[in-house]
C-alpha cells in the first residue's frame, strides 16, 4: 500500500531552517551547531536542530525569569490565561494532523493513532488546565497566637505560581509530555523553559509556534533543543529555576533530583516502570489477552506504564498467553503514516539494540520465546514478544525494557500475585483483570503503584492525578495536584 503524501506544511516545517525559541526570537546555537534528527521508520536523516550551548540555556532562562518578574504576565488576570490556554488548544485542534504527522516522522508512531490519541489528549489537558486558572484558591484562617490573647487579627493563605518552570521530556510521548508540564505551568502564571529530548523536538518546536500564535508575551515559552548532557544539564544547574519537572528514566531523575536538593530548586520527577498486569482466574479472559496484548504493544511498548509483566492465574496461564502470542503474530508493522500499520519502530538504533539485548539474555537463560523475538530494518523494528518460563528475579522481570517485549508467569493464589506484583523497584501503574469485586477491592489498596486500573490498563484522564511510588517518581501530573505543584504557599498574618 503506498504511504499518504505528507501535508505541504509538514513538509516545509521539516525543511526549515533549524531555530529554536528563546524570548520571542528563533534563533541558532549560540556556536551554530546543529544536530540530526532521524526518521526511525527508515533510519535516514530527517531534519537539522540547533544544538544548544549552555549559554543558549541561560539566555532562555534569563527571557523567561524576566517575563516572569517583569512583564505584564505577572499581571494577567486568571481569566486572560484560562483564555489563552483555550486558543492554544484550539490552534493545536486545527493543525492536528500537522501535529500527528510531525510526531508519527519523528518518533516512529502511527500518524493515524497520534492524531486521536497524543494530540487530542494533549488538546483535552490544556482545556482541562484551562478551566483551573479560574479557581485556585487560598483559605482563611482564625488564629490563636496565646502569646497575644488581647490582639486581633486577620491570617489567610495565598496559592502564587512558582516562578521559572524547568521542563525535561522524554521522547515517547513527545508533544503529550510537554503539555503535561505547559497546563499547570501556564494556568498558573509561571514561565517555561522546555528542554526536549534530544532525539524528538518537532512537536515542541511547532507548539512555540503555536504559542505566539495564540498571544503570549514573549519569554513565556521558551525552546532549547539539544542534548540532555549539555543543554539537560545547564537547565537543572540554573539557579533562576525556581521548579524542575523532568519525565524520562529513573537513572537520569535521580540526578536531576539530587542537583534539584542542592539548591531547593522544587521538583517533580515522573519515571520508569514495570507495571504488572494480574489476571484472575474469573476474568474474561479474551478480553484479558486482548487487554494484555495491548497494555504492552501500544506504541511499541515504549510506555512508562505499559504492562510488560503479565501474571496470569496458572490454571488459565497457557491459554492466556497463547492467545497474545496470537496476536502479536498477527500485528501489521511498519511505517507509521501507514494507517493499517499497527506497531511502528522503535525510537532508534540504540533503542532497537538495547531491546534485542534483553531478549538474548532471555535466550541465554533458557528463557522460552512464545512470539516475536525478532529484529529487522530499516528502521529500528523488534518485532511484538512474549516470553516464558522466567524467574521472577531475573532481569527480564526486573529492570524496564522499554520495547514491545512482555515477561509472563503463572501464579497460584492472590498472594502470590499480589507478592510478585509488588517485588519490583518501581510503582507507577498496574492492572487487574477480573470480575470479582470483592476481591478487586481487597487487591488494590495492597499493590504499591500510582494508578491501578481495573479490566483496562494505561487509561489516562486528566482529572486523575498520574506518577509513582518507590522508584517511579515524586509527585504527580495531571488533575488538581500538578496545580499544587506548580505553586507556593504563602501565609499571611495582619495584627489588626
Amino acid at each position: 500500500m503506498p504511504l499518504p503524501y505528507l501535508l505541504p506544511a509538514t513538509s516545509a516545517f521539516v525543511q526549515r531552517a533549524p531555530r529554536m525559541l528563546i524570548g520571542g526570537d528563533w534563533v541558532e546555537a549560540a556556536d551554530g551547531q546543529t544536530m540530526p534528527l532521524h526518521n526511525p521508520a527508515t533510519g535516514e536523516v530527517l531534519c537539522l536542530v540547533p544544538r544548544a550551548t549552555p549559554d543558549d540555556v541561560d539566555r532562555a532562562v534569563l527571557a523567561a525569569r524576566q517575563a516572569f518578574d517583569d512583564s505584564a504576565w505577572t499581571r494577567t488576570r486568571p481569566r486572560e490565561r484560562q483564555n489563552l490556554l483555550w486558543k492554544l488548544a484550539d490552534l493545536m485542534q486545527r493543525d492536528a494532523e500537522l501535529l500527528a504527522q510531525l510526531e508519527c516522522l519523528n518518533n516512529g508512531k502511527s500518524a493515524a493513532v497520534a492524531q486521536v490519541m497524543d494530540v487530542q489528549l494533549s488538546i483535552d489537558f490544556l482545556r482541562y488546565m484551562a478551566g483551573w486558572a479560574t479557581k485556585i484558591e487560598g483559605s482563611s484562617v482564625d488564629v490563636s497566637l496565646p502569646l497575644m490573647p488581647n490582639d486581633q487579627f486577620h491570617s489567610f493563605i495565598r496559592r502564587e505560581a512558582v516562578g521559572v518552570v524547568g521542563a525535561i521530556v522524554a521522547w515517547n510521548f513527545p508533544l503529550l509530555l510537554a503539555c503535561w508540564k505547559l497546563g499547570p505551568a501556564l494556568a498558573t502564571g509561571c514561565t517555561v523553559v522546555l528542554k526536549p529530548a534530544d532525539e524528538t523536538p518537532l512537536t515542541a518546536l511547532k507548539l512555540a509556534e503555536l504559542m505566539l500564535e495564540a498571544g503570549y508575551p514573549e519569554g513565556v515559552f521558551n525552546v532549547v533543543t539539544g542534548t540532555g548532557i549539555t543543554a539537560g544539564s545547564a537547565l537543572t544547574h540554573n539557579p533562576l529555576v525556581d521548579k524542575l519537572t523532568f519525565t524520562g528514566s529513573t537513572a537520569v531523575g535521580k540526578q536531576i533530583g539530587k542537583t534539584a536538593m542542592e539548591s531547593m530548586t522544587r521538583v517533580t520527577l515522573e519515571l520508569g516502570g514495570k507495571s504488572p498486569t494480574i489476571v484472575m482466574a474469573d476474568a474474561d479472559l479474551k478480553t484479558a489477552a486482548a487487554g494484555a496484548a495491548s497494555a504492552i504493544f501500544f506504541n511499541q511498548g515504549q510506555v512508562c506504564c505499559a504492562g510488560s509483566r503479565l501474571y496470569v492465574q496458572r490454571k488459565y496461564f497457557d491459554n492466556v498467553v497463547a492467545d497474545i502470542a496470537d496476536i502479536a503474530n498477527a500485528m501489521k508493522l511498519g511505517n507509521g503514516l501507514d494507517p493499517s500499520v499497527e506497531m511502528g519502530p522503535l525510537i532508534s538504533a540504540r533503542q532497537q539494540e538495547r531491546v534485542y539485548g534483553y531478549i538474548e539474555k532471555g535466550r541465554e537463560s533458557g528463557a522460552t520465546i512464545a512470539c516475536g523475538g525478532e529484529q529487522f530494518g530499516p528502521g529500528f523494528f523488534v518485532k511484538p514478544t512474549v516470553i516464558v518460563d522466567v524467574d521472577q528475579r531475573h532481569s527480564l522481570v526486573q529492570e524496564e525494557i522499554f520495547g514491545p517485549v512482555l515477561v509472563a508467569i503463572p501464579f497460584d493464589d492472590e498472594a502470590d500475585a499480589l507478592r510478585m506484583a509488588n517485588d519490583s523497584p518501581y510503582g507507577l501503574g498496574a492492572s487487574i483483570w477480573s470480575n470479582d469485586l470483592a476481591a478487586v477491592h481487597r487487591m488494590i489498596p495492597q499493590i504499591k503503584s500510582g494508578s491501578v486500573w481495573v479490566n483496562c490498563h494505561s487509561a489516562l484522564d486528566p482529572a486523575l492525578p498520574f506518577g509513582g511510588y518507590k522508584m517511579s517518581g515524586v509527585g504527580r501530573e495531571m488533575g488538581y495536584a500538578a496545580i499544587e505543584h506548580y505553586t507556593e504557599l504563602k501565609s499571611v498574618l495582619i495584627k489588626l
